[in-house]
């Protein structure tokens, strides 16, 4: 027994050091700084070449929309040391856990329809002879949508760990237990916590991904591509990235605050997924199409069913000041404003895309750098909030 507990414990403590691989689901509240130096406000230029240095970063672009006007691009740097590409509002950078908004709202579109309810529980979900606890029976699809199921992060196993210090030192991919449908072995033993409120779940989304497979016969880049990237003309958005013209000129990751075994600004390896992490991980897109994207949040698509699931994923339900949950976003309050957004991290990248409803502002972030700073979406989203 004991022997079960020691690596158990090792694992814990690795991963917490880690624990947003893939993303979380917030900013850690350090990280919202006052962009200003010496009583001045900083230029956009001026403060991710601030942040460029300090963090070694090779590329960066930056897309600001202000009372829903035209998208405002500033790029920086090149895609890696190697190729030299400079980076433009079409360069392909991978997302992480952006992919998840995307999924989520491919649920709320499929709910939105009538063919699935967010009440429906895991027990009708599954296939029948899928071994569940009495907890895991119960998991509802909105749940798993919110992060409320109670569901960790990642299962903590001798794999896992396997995986993970592997991970720190050559930057692989340690999630590919979660892209097996082996994944859904977890459910048997699940006890739900006493206390139900937001815990960041790849597990959970792992198990979405299955879910939106069984129930609709189709894969998520299918569902994806023709409820939301198509009507949106999102034409450089794919979770299957290999597959769009850009991908050759992509941003290369860079190690950044992780790996920890791996030099700063390294290049690391593209994760990829293949079966249930797909919709949780996969997606590659850039600053232009990002842009849209998340203006389409808080003005008129002309697409009913698109505005409706729009507006439905900003619904807080687990209001709080700070990381009220939505369906994969969430939302920080200061004062009268609310910033909705979401963040990406995987293998060597960062990605910041938020929006303030109330004033029609939107900032979208992409670095090729996995650096846990992820400030500068928040604070240029403070900025340009009326006083």
């Amino acid at each position: 027994m004991k022997g079960l507990i020691i690596p158990g414990l090792i694992a814990s403590a690795l991963l917490s050091g880690c624990s947003g691989t893939l993303s979380q689901m917030n900013m850690p509240s350090s990280e919202v700084k006052q962009v200003a130096q010496n009583g001045r406000t900083l230029s956009v230029n001026e403060l991710v070449t601030e942040y460029m240095q300090s963090k070694q970063v090779s590329g960066m672009v930056v897309a600001v929309i202000q009372h829903n006007g035209p998208a405002k691009f500033y790029c920086f740097g090149v895609t890696d040391a190697k190729n030299h590409y400079p980076v433009t509002p079409d360069t392909l950078f991978a997302l992480g856990s952006l992919s998840k908004g995307i999924t989520a709202e491919v649920v709320t579109l499929l709910v939105n329809e009538g063919r699935l309810h967010w009440d429906d529980t895991l027990k009708t979900l599954l296939p029948p002879d899928t071994p569940l606890s009495a907890d895991a029976q119960k998991i509802t699809l909105l749940q798993l949508a919110t992060h409320t199921s109670g569901l960790p992060r990642q299962p903590m196993s001798l794999l896992s760990l396997e995986h993970l210090v592997g991970y720190l030192s050559d930057g692989e991919n340690f999630y590919q237990d979660l892209d097996s449908d082996s994944v859904l072995g977890y459910l048997s033993t699940f006890n739900a916590p006493l206390v139900r409120e937001p815990r960041y779940s790849n597990i959970g989304y792992a198990i979405l991904g299955y879910v939106l497979k069984y129930q609709t016969g189709q894969s998520i880049e299918q569902l994806a591509a023709n409820k939301i990237f198509q009507p949106l003309g999102m034409k450089n958005a794919s979770f299957r990235p290999e597959s769009l013209r850009a991908f050759p000129l992509r941003a290369l990751g860079h190690a950044g605050d992780q790996p920890k075994f791996i030099a700063r600004g390294a290049l690391t390896p593209d994760w990829q997924f293949n079966n249930n992490m797909v919709g949780a991980a996969s997606l590659y897109s850039d600053a232009r199409d990002l842009i849209e994207y998340t203006r389409a949040h808080f003005s008129p698509t002309h697409n009913e069913a698109l505005d409706k699931a729009f507006h439905d994923v900003t619904v807080d339900y687990f209001p709080r000041e700070k990381e009220a949950a939505n369906i994969a976003w969430i939302t920080d309050s200061y004062g009268q404003q609310k910033i909705t957004y979401q963040v990406g991290y995987i293998g060597g990248y960062s990605s910041y895309i938020g929006f303030d409803k109330a004033n029609q502002n939107a900032v979208v972030v992409l670095q090729n750098s996995f650096n846990w700073s992820n400030y500068i979406g928040h604070a240029l989203l403070k900025r340009i909030a009326p006083e």
